[in-house]
């Protein structure tokens, strides 16, 4: 055992750590700003510095390993002084006209340096504010960059290099006019990009948000002459509560519904119902590329960053991707048409929204391949603050049921929020569709869990199905990168963020270490819950294909639930 001492507690610990993971262990918070867990260490803000008895410096308790009979002071006022003056210079190069920016910044209920400034007592600023004049940078769909914002701690750069294994961000300039941009400042809309959003959960200070398209909502409720109807991600229920409660995973779709409808929604549908319909078309082409030796492996397509990944990095496996389009769009498509004429309603009279815990959504359906489909996609986030401003008491909301025809879906659309999830409802329909015999054990436990790659070999009728699941950016390339190398399977299912869906970018920023499992926990709750948990068994997709759609692969079908991608130059 190893013993220490940090502010007069004697602690023992089984193996050496850093100095901040040992306050931690002993209920002992330093203050931390370029730090993040996952991520590597960086050491560069130095607000989390310690004293260490015996030594004339301070030494940042982050890149500190601790050291058997240390004694450690964290909160000294050589430390106390030290720290303000080190935060008055960092918050001295952000836009720190904060008594009229943190009325609209991103970041305003949860602003990172509000809270250390109150952890290390600041009561005043004796700096003014370095103004570097840097403009934002609108050249994105998804994503704005504030320049004026960033305190260069580097968070953005090392997720999107170090978990998504992309490397879009870099620093410019030396000292107070260091700032975090792309390469040659081009803007996030001009270089490998892919929305992904990572960035905005890592960021402190609201310089990078998603872009917003609250007003324009709102003012087209407004609009008598348009029918305005909403869809609703399976990951946005299991975390649209948690601005409101502080906490993660609650299952919130009843009281979802019930603000959608008070905000003047004329129709509240569920993406589900697509997540339902994806699974008939990308199960239906998985079969036919099996039985027809087509291209395999075949890749799911749902999620918009890791399209947008593949066109980039790895444009010679586009005819991999399933042509299913996402949820999403097909929902559009199919709001926009089937359900145009069941309720009688001019195609053009419909505006459809979506709410996504995906910033790569708004790209998507920006998309020239399925233009129309969407109109507007407003993050968890975003709806969290629309339905704030309207004085809807969100926790103590009653619950209602989404509307028919567009809102009635099954389990297996419900996981579709986690990674694993898309490959798990897959799974349960090919199965079946493949034997004719209902499924024993509906759970397919080998393609759950947080881990960023898994590998699962299923048997279907004696047909030995090789499947992946990889989640995360990072692991996605790894798993390309096993493909280029001639490992073999059949189906991989990818998704941008880590986690999947539920750990979006424009899910809410959480403190929480433990928000993923948390809201995973939750989507599986409510698939258990489920009477329907498979997608074919579900009677409105069955009454799509019925009175429009024809059959999964159809003619109809093609046209509007289906696309394709291009390269993009990188």
């Amino acid at each position: 055992m190893l013993r220490a001492e940090i502010d007069g507690l004697n602690i023992e610990l089984e193996e050496k750590m850093s100095i901040l993971d040992a306050a931690k262990k002993a209920n002992i918070n330093i203050p931390t700003l370029c730090y993040e867990d996952g991520l590597s260490i960086y050491g560069g803000c130095r607000l989390c510095v310690v004293e260490i008895e015996g030594e004339d410096l301070l030494k940042p308790a982050c890149a500190t390993k601790i050291e058997a009979g240390m004694k450690i002071k964290t909160h000294s006022k050589k430390v106390r002084d030290l720290r303000k003056n080190l935060f008055e210079l960092i918050i001295a190069t952000h836009n720190i006209d904060c008594q009229l920016n943190c009325l609209t910044c991103s970041r305003a209920s949860n602003c990172e340096l509000k809270d250390i400034a109150e952890d290390i007592g600041l009561s005043k600023m004796r700096l003014a504010p370095i103004k570097r004049g840097d403009s934002i940078d609108n050249s994105s769909y998804s994503i704005v960059r504030e320049p004026e914002k960033c305190i260069s701690c580097n968070r953005c750069i090392r997720k999107c290099e170090e978990v998504q294994g992309i490397g879009i961000f870099t620093t410019a300039n030396r000292g107070p006019e260091t700032v975090v941009t792309t390469f040659k400042d081009r803007g996030m809309g001009n270089v490998e990009c892919t929305n992904c959003g990572q960035c905005i959960l890592s960021c402190p200070t609201g310089a990078l948000h998603e872009l917003y398209q609250k007003d324009s909502v709102l003012d087209i409720l407004n609009d008598e002459s348009k029918h305005v109807v909403v869809q609703t991600a399976p990951a946005v229920r299991v975390a649209i509560s948690e601005p409101f409660s502080k906490q993660a995973g609650d299952i919130s779709t009843g009281q979802l519904v019930t603000a959608l409808k008070r905000l003047g929604f004329d129709a509240v549908f569920d993406t589900n119902f697509a997540a339902d319909l994806t699974i008939m078309e990308e199960g239906t082409e998985l079969i036919e590329r099996i039985n027809n030796k087509g291209e395999l492996p075949l890749f799911t397509s749902c999620s918009p960053g890791w399209i947008k990944f593949i066109e980039h990095f790895y444009p010679e496996y586009l005819d991999n991707l399933s042509s299913a389009k996402s949820p999403q769009q097909m929902f559009g498509a199919v709001a926009k048409s089937y359900y145009a004429k069941e309720a009688g309603i001019n195609p053009d009279d419909i505006v459809v929204v979506s709410v996504m815990p995906c910033t790569a959504k708004k790209f998507e359906s920006k998309r020239e391949e399925m233009a129309g489909d969407v109109d507007y996609v407003l993050t968890t986030r975003e709806l969290a603050s629309i339905i704030k401003s309207a004085g809807i008491d969100f926790l103590n909301l009653e619950e209602s049921e989404y509307d028919e025809l567009l809102g009635v879906s099954s389990g297996a659309a419900d996981i579709f929020g986690t990674t694993g999830g898309v490959m798990e409802a897959a799974l349960r329909t090919a199965t079946e569709l493949i034997t004719g015999e209902e499924l024993r054990k509906i759970e397919f436990e080998d393609v759950r869990g947080l881990q960023g790659i898994k590998k699962a070999e299923v048997e279907i009728g004696g047909l030995k199905l090789k499947a992946a699941v990889a989640n995360g950016l990072g692991n996605t390339r790894k798993v390309m990168e096993m493909v280029k190398e001639g490992e073999e399977f059949d189906f991989v299912e990818f998704m941008a963020c880590p986690g999947g869906c539920m750990g979006g970018g424009g899910q809410p920023i959480s403190s929480d270490q433990n928000v993923l499992e948390k809201r995973q926990q939750a989507i599986y709750q409510i698939d258990k819950n489920k009477k329907l948990r498979k997608s074919h068994e579900n009677p409105y997709i069955k009454k799509s294909y019925d009175d429009y759609l024809e059959n999964p692969g159809s003619e109809i079908a093609h046209k509007l639930l289906h696309t394709k991608y291009k390269a993009r130059k990188i």
